[in-house]
């Protein structure tokens, strides 16, 4: 349950939503996994900043994902078996954070940004895409693969934006406004049973989730609609150097903060 804690006025909350909104649309991401550490910096604790990000994310993943769909580069079959094979993993690995903890899985986060965004950084070839759109047809290791980003999302408590993006990308041969408008469709459906669990078990600041939201849905929209303006390449390479430069951040924030 959530009890009296010490944090940064709810204002903060929503101009900290309002950044993770940007990154939501530019992306592709559910903005979760850059929210956690931020909430845990603004003075959510554990568990609470895992989860507290989710409620705005249905609704900014949403709104991001109109202009990938009119534009055509979102992929909703793609979606579809990712969804068969993430929202079970995701709720049985939502039910395995409370085993696990909060720090462990704050530090985790930190570690699997920077790893995910050396891999984003890597240059596609024709070769790869080509390979990735065979691989993308084999359909078992479509919806295998989306178990494990789903297992992780449930973990982490976030939409698997972070980790679904670079399988679309690396794996499976599409662009990154392919992989965005996709890992769009797929987060907004996939963080309802990870928002349930996760409520369920008394894991969300609803003060908190909701000055969050109130920042995160405009931006997604404006920036998903800006997203459409610029170029694959520069939007992976952005995409890759955040990620690392947050994983980096947050890891050596909790270690040195610890």
């Amino acid at each position: 349950m959530v009890g009296v804690i010490s944090m940064a006025p709810w204002p903060v909350f929503v101009a900290a939503g309002a950044v993770i909104g940007m990154l939501v649309g530019f992306f592709g991401v559910g903005g979760s996994s850059i929210a956690t550490p931020l909430l845990a910096v603004l003075g959510v604790p554990g568990l609470l900043a895992v989860a507290s990000p989710l409620p705005a994310t249905i609704p900014a993943s949403l709104g991001a994902a109109v202009p990938y769909l009119r534009n055509g580069t979102a992929r909703p079959r793609a979606a579809g078996w990712t969804l068969l094979g993430s929202v079970p993993a995701a709720i049985a690995g939502a039910f395995l954070s409370q085993v696990i903890g909060g720090s462990p899985l704050l530090l985790a986060s930190g570690i699997v940004l920077a790893i995910v965004g050396v891999g984003v950084l890597k240059p596609l070839n024709e070769t790869l895409q080509t390979a990735g759109t065979i691989r993308r047809k084999n359909r078992l290791l479509l919806v295998a693969a989306s178990a494990g980003v789903g297992l992780f999302s449930g973990l982490l408590a976030n939409g698997g934006g972070f980790l679904l993006v670079p399988m679309y990308l690396i794996i499976f041969g599409l662009d990154m406004r392919q992989a965005s408008g996709t890992s769009l469709l797929v987060i907004s459906v996939l963080t309802v049973p990870i928002l349930a669990a996760h409520a369920a078990l008394g894991h969300i600041n609803w003060t908190v989730a909701g000055a969050f939201a109130l920042g995160a849905v405009p931006t997604s929209i404006v920036s998903g609609q800006l997203a459409q303006r610029v170029t694959s390449g520069s939007l992976q390479k952005a995409f890759g150097w955040f990620l690392v430069a947050s994983g980096i951040a947050f890891v050596l924030y909790r270690i040195l903060g610890s």
